[in-house]
């Protein structure tokens, strides 16, 4: 399967972007996926999970109230909506997919997925 993250751009602070991951093929609803982060000079990091229904999503504290993950399994596709938009979420922005059926939660370890999209850029400017 192939991952594909798009949505990402230069937004001012405060301001939105809506981030959207397709696969190439169905992901079942039971298959975990994720959003995570790179910025320049760091290591990359956990931003929010989601599997089944959804109905129990996870966040990193640093976007809770903010961000909001979401899936359309009939199109193969999941999104992160981005509001209130900080310089510090500047980063490359990642999708990844856990196909295997690792695990059965919606995990913030990046190990936990075995499929990654090549990321989309968001710069958040002051």
């Amino acid at each position: 399967v192939q991952l594909q993250a798009s949505g990402g751009g230069l937004v001012q602070a405060g301001g939105s972007l809506r981030l959207t991951c397709e696969a190439s093929r169905r992901t079942f609803s039971n298959n975990a996926m994720g959003w995570f982060r790179q910025a320049p000079g760091k290591e990359r990091e956990f931003v929010s999970a989601i599997i089944g229904s959804g109905r129990t999503p996870r966040y990193a504290d640093s976007v809770k109230g903010r961000f909001t993950i979401s899936k359309d399994n009939a199109k193969n596709r999941m999104y992160l909506q981005m509001n209130g938009l900080k310089p510090e979420d500047t980063a490359v922005y990642y999708c990844a997919v856990d196909l295997s059926r690792r695990v059965w939660f919606p995990s913030d370890s990046g190990s936990a997925y075995d499929y990654w999209g090549q990321g989309t850029q968001v710069t958040v400017y002051s």
